[in-house]
């Protein structure tokens, strides 16, 4: 995804650039998809990295905008070349963040905003300990439980899993920078942007 801006020189070291990188993530179900895809409608100058996936498309997803979506073989061969960022399995697919355009656009001291699990917010953190990390938690726990219920789109052995996995995943809250509870999506989108746009000046 090409955001249209011309690079610019970087304003400072390593630091500076790490700065202007914001990482939002949380519990599977939570929202991060709906809540980025506001924010981009809200913010389009703000570019959002697009993940590579081994699971199939959702219905009304599309290659290249939601995921790169690619075969088991292919994401192999981008983790043997070093090519993610990050990367992890989770509900039986792998994730994971191309690294050549962060990298490039953090280079020219463009803010630039990650939507990731918590295993990739980890690795994030351990190689670019200056980034924001921004945790997405739902209002309650029965709230994620009807918000991924909701879907309709997976089968009832996943949304165990998911629910399993959840529960870990709101345990690690506490080794986030920021918490913001997915009330509504435009209050979220608000909140967002305002710790965006300070952590990238």
């Amino acid at each position: 995804m090409q955001d249209g801006s011309e690079p610019v020189e970087p304003s400072g070291g390593p630091s500076t650039s790490a700065r202007r990188l914001t990482v939002l993530s949380g519990p599977s179900g939570v929202g991060k998809s709906t809540v980025v895809a506001e924010f981009r409608r809200a913010h389009p100058q703000v570019w959002l990295s697009v993940s590579v996936t081994t699971r199939k498309p959702r219905p009304g997803e599309t290659d290249g905008v939601e995921y790169h979506f690619v075969d088991d073989d292919a994401f192999g061969r981008l983790v043997d070349d070093d090519e993610l960022l990050e990367w992890a399995e989770f509900a039986g697919n792998r994730y994971g963040t191309p690294r050549g355009p962060v990298l490039e656009r953090l280079a020219a001291g463009l803010p630039t905003l990650l939507e990731i699990d918590i295993q990739g917010a980890r690795q994030v953190r351990a190689s670019m300990p200056e980034a924001l990390l921004v945790f997405l938690a739902p209002p309650s726990w029965e709230e994620l439980e009807a918000r991924l219920r909701g879907r309709g789109t997976e089968p009832e052995d996943v949304i165990r899993r998911r629910l399993e996995a959840g529960r870990v995943e709101m345990a690690a809250e506490k080794e986030f920078d920021v918490t913001l509870v997915n009330h509504s999506v435009r209050q979220v989108c608000g909140e967002l942007i305002s710790l965006f746009l300070s952590n990238s000046r």
